[in-house]
């Protein structure tokens, strides 16, 4: 009976201690703000994209350049018969010449701009890459935290299971109670075990992920996520709908995509017009036949017949169409930036109701509901699985509770992805 007693009293203590309760883990904490800052530093991926935009922007002055001037030596009237005498024919010249390629005004710095709105265009994306790569640090991070206290819970609850087993032992051994509640607490002190397997292996798979995020060692450590609360978002509904069209680096990658394309357009327009080839050539003259062999030189234009209209034609509806894409992509992204803003408020507006009534209602409930359970299993008024299924109940709330904080600070991230700014960015972007 001393047993039975002492284990009972045991149950009670733990059964009634909080939910968020557990052994402190011994790692270090870990910091958001510094990881997110060796993501942004380290990421292989992101170093590539600089790269590939630096070339980018060594194509501007590449497309405004002039083509490189032409030198010409030759021999002009030479005799076949004599090819080394210049002496023989008073027409045989050594001639030195020059000649430069030049495109329709215009059209030059219509290829500079082309070049630099195609260059401007993909370090907007590099910008939105950078979005990206911070919601995938925040939302692992996040999932850690949960799985954390998922662990947490799942450690807490095991030893709460070894206290029942023993409580329902004792209580079969002096015949007031059943084998069958000694089994099924094993059974389900058995289940939290492969939960627990299942969590431990879930940890190892967001450590891998966040190091390759961050380009560290798969097999570095990661702390624990500290607890934190739900902070509000700094910006209605509207304005955040105002601040992504104005901050979001994929609209501005587009709208450099319709610029680009509008040059293109007037490229296409100025192909109408010739270009010209301007030359200079000298003469050298050796007196020959009794004349004096007076130097000469040459000076002259060419320019290219644009009778290829149907191809010109078609350059022009070319770059219509590359506008109008881009457009239509860009009121399509638009579209979606609006829609992704307001499922993304209604969902966080779910998981911050959902953590107050847990934490206000629901777990609360759960646990008077297990204190009830447990007084009246003590006196022999509720059967063991009546206990139990208290106890498991209170389990899940516990984890849903923390699952929903995740969650909020998941799609948080998400929405800063979408608007385009960090919500904890000391000021936030003026709204027009």
């Amino acid at each position: 009976m001393k047993h039975f007693v002492a284990a009972l009293s045991i149950v009670s203590v733990v059964a009634f201690s909080s939910g968020s309760g557990y052994a402190v883990d011994a790692k270090p904490a870990e910091n958001l703000p510094a990881l997110v800052d060796a993501a942004l530093a380290n990421n292989p991926e992101l170093k590539s994209s600089q790269a590939r935009w630096e070339m980018y922007k060594n194509r501007i002055v590449q497309a405004g350049s002039l083509d490189d001037p032409m030198l010409m030596l030759k021999i002009q009237n030479g005799v076949v018969s004599d090819p080394l005498n210049f002496r023989k024919e008073s027409m045989t010249a050594k001639v030195i010449g020059i000649s430069q390629q030049l495109p329709f005004w215009g059209k030059r710095g219509l290829k500079e701009e082309i070049a630099a709105k195609d260059a401007e265009s993909y370090r907007w994306q590099i910008e939105e890459r950078k979005l990206e790569l911070v919601r995938m640090v925040k939302e692992t991070y996040y999932q850690i935290y949960f799985t954390d206290k998922s662990l947490g819970i799942v450690d807490k609850n095991i030893r709460i299971l070894d206290d029942f087993i023993t409580l329902a032992e004792t209580k079969y051994s002096v015949g007031q109670g059943v084998q069958q509640d000694v089994f099924k607490a094993q059974v389900e002190r058995s289940k939290l075990l492969d939960m627990k397997i299942t969590l431990e292996q879930e940890r190892k798979s967001l450590e891998a992920a966040l190091n390759a995020l961050l380009a560290r060692p798969p097999e570095t450590a990661v702390g624990r996520v500290p607890d934190f609360e739900i902070r509000p978002l700094p910006l209605s509904a509207r304005d955040l709908r105002l601040t992504a069209m104005e901050n979001r680096p994929l609209v501005k990658s587009l709208e450099a995509q319709i610029e680009k394309g509008a040059a293109g357009h007037k490229l296409a327009r100025k192909d109408f017009y010739p270009d010209f080839n301007v030359s200079l050539e000298y003469m050298q003259r050796e007196p020959a036949m009794g004349g004096e062999g007076l130097d000469m030189y040459s000076l002259g234009v060419t320019f290219n017949l644009p009778v290829q209209q149907a191809r010109r034609h078609a350059m022009v509806a070319e770059s219509d169409s590359e506008v109008n894409m881009a457009s239509e992509e860009l009121n399509g992204l638009r579209n979606s930036i609006a829609s992704g803003i307001s499922d993304l408020l209604a969902k966080l507006e779910k998981r911050e109701k959902l953590v107050a009534l847990y934490k206000t209602g629901i777990i609360p409930q759960a646990q008077q509901s297990l204190e009830s359970a447990t007084i009246g299993y003590r006196v022999n008024k509720v059967d063991f699985l009546t206990l139990l299924d208290s106890r498991m109940t209170l389990f899940n709330y516990e984890r849903e509770l923390y699952e929903s904080q995740a969650e909020y600070m998941m799609k948080r991230a998400q929405l800063e992805a979408v608007v385009g700014f960090g919500f904890d960015s000391a000021q936030p972007p003026k709204v027009p």
